[in-house]
């Protein structure tokens, strides 16, 4: 056949979890005959993602990369902790974090289409490994910021990264500020973007909790003890105003008062937010397998 349909290509690409290129050249080897490409591709070792894209990669590394005030985050999963530490892993998930900054992908799936070096798509090379390791590879997540200010990256054991953006400051209260948001994990910034309904509810649990003496005291007085507790829990859940884990006899916000900085940005990813793990009990599936169960 001289020329392959897109649609054949896409087909074969969902059947074998191989990349593009690697689908067009099977189907072109193989004059468009379908499960005779399949064949090939099997043989070739390129197939095996399509047994392996279905399993939980819960794994895996955050990494970064940083420039001209330009940042980014890349979270790259696999399914064992050993391979995290597959030195092929390790370059490939490292080129991804390049390969975003350098391509200005705003998004995972812009990501995932951008030129990876010497193996088409970054998706392609993606697919590539997983025939090589043996293991579901999958670039799942991205975080990307820019700034006329400074930056500060901060990646933890691997599996935790953090970029925060300030205006004004310095580079390394930046990165004090990017640790303690890795350590910390407000839920929000500043007490502004605390949602009024996440106010609401906690000023009815508030209520909710006080004595028939507190409740008794009069209006004026009640409003100020229910603004105190309230105070408190948008302390506790926002950055700026949480103990400064670099020196907790100040908060963040008075480490950034005291630069003339303030928080333009701030991005985090852990390794496996979200993905619900199987916790496989090996013992009991034995005994099923045995007939013993």
């Amino acid at each position: 056949m001289s020329t392959i349909s897109a649609q054949l290509v896409k087909e074969l690409r969902e059947r074998s979890g191989a990349g593009m290129m690697e689908c067009k050249k099977a189907l072109v080897e193989n004059n468009g005959d379908i499960e005779a490409a399949m064949e090939w591709l099997r043989k070739s070792g390129l197939a095996k993602a399509d047994k392996k894209a279905g399993r939980v990669a819960a794994e895996g590394r955050i990494v970064a990369a940083q420039k001209d005030g330009k940042a980014v985050l890349v979270e790259v999963n696999c399914e064992t902790d050993f391979v995290t530490k597959n030195p092929d892993f390790v370059k490939f998930s490292d080129a991804v974090a390049d390969v975003a900054l350098k391509s200005g992908a705003a998004d995972v799936d812009a990501l995932k289409t951008a030129a990876y070096p010497g193996a088409g798509s970054v998706e392609e090379a993606a697919k590539a490994l997983v025939a090589t390791i043996g293991e579901n590879i999958q670039v799942r997540r991205m975080a990307r910021v820019e700034t006329d200010g400074v930056i500060g990256s901060y990646i933890h054991g691997g599996r935790i990264g953090v970029l925060v953006a300030l205006k004004g400051g310095s580079e390394e209260l930046a990165k004090g500020v990017a640790m303690h948001v890795a350590a910390m994990n407000p839920q929000y910034v500043k007490a502004e973007d605390v949602p009024a309904d996440f106010i609401a509810k906690e000023k009815d649990i508030a209520l909710a909790a006080m004595s028939d003496k507190e409740k008794s005291k009069p209006a004026d007085i009640l409003d100020k003890i229910v603004s105190g507790k309230i105070n408190k829990i948008v302390s506790e859940v926002t950055l700026v105003g949480q103990p400064y884990v670099l020196d907790t006899n100040v908060t963040v916000g008075d480490a950034l008062k005291k630069e003339g900085a303030d928080v333009v940005a701030v991005a985090r990813l852990a390794v496996g937010e979200g993905i619900e793990k199987v916790e496989e009990d090996f013992h009991a599936e034995v005994m099923k397998q045995a007939g013993l169960a």
